[in-house]
């Protein structure tokens, strides 16, 4: 008899996967893929109790268990990257905005402070390389928001005012799918549902309207349409 139920156990989830896996669309499925291996070990190891092998449906059960909370774990981070960080590059920086703390720094990647974080330099020297990044604009706006958060009223006290393009398109060609990852610091492959929710949690720190920065959230925003086209 337990053998009997263990078998039309068995059958039944074979059959109900069959009809999740043709119903449900993509994204989801292969979300719920990545609880399937550990829910299958669970559920092989309560069989083997049920028909008198405790001896191994028991560990099978328990590291099924320890997998399946894990996998839990994993899907509720958002396919975030490492670090939780969003890049952001120009010719002439590399930017970084951390998701927890809203901190953001960026390192000099060519010129008299080639090498060196933001952070370590000094507001007169951050002017003075604002002075220098005008002649590229997406280095300029990168700068431009740093300085926002860094020094601020600093656009009153330099009289350069040379016209960045506050809000404007990234000048250096399409951004490709790789940037638009970095950007909304997640993992690649990430599906829509965690492209939308990282849009939604750096537009939170990040839109103008929040004191954030025109030329950063446009970059957000393309990035999520590059992701989602």
């Amino acid at each position: 008899m337990p053998y009997m139920f263990g078998f039309f156990l068995v059958v039944a989830i074979v059959t109900s996967a069959i009809a999740v896996m043709l119903t449900v669309p993509a994204e989801r499925l292969a979300r719920g893929l990545r609880l399937a291996a550990p829910a299958a070990l669970i559920v092989i190891g309560v069989v083997l109790t049920i028909i008198g092998r405790g001896s191994i449906g028991l560990p099978l059960a328990a590291v099924g268990l320890t997998w399946f909370a894990r996998s839990r774990g994993v899907s509720r981070s958002g396919g975030r990257a490492s670090g939780a960080r969003s890049t952001v590059r120009s010719a002439l920086f590399e930017m970084e905005l951390d998701h927890e703390s809203g901190d953001l720094d960026g390192v000099v990647l060519t010129g008299r402070h080639e090498g060196r974080r933001l952070s370590s330099l000094s507001p007169e020297q951050l002017l003075a390389l604002y002075d220098d990044t005008l002649d590229d604009p997406d280095s300029a706006q990168l700068l431009a928001a740093y300085l926002d958060r860094r020094i601020p009223g600093w656009r009153e006290r330099t009289q350069t005012h040379h016209g960045t393009r506050q809000g404007g398109t990234p000048g250096a060609g399409p951004m490709t799918k790789e940037e638009a990852y970095q950007i909304l610091g997640l993992a690649p492959g990430a599906g829509a549902q965690e492209v939308r929710e990282a849009h939604r949690r750096l537009m939170k720190r990040l839109h103008p309207d929040s004191g954030g920065s025109t030329f950063l959230a446009a970059k957000i925003n393309e990035a999520k349409d590059v992701l989602l086209d």
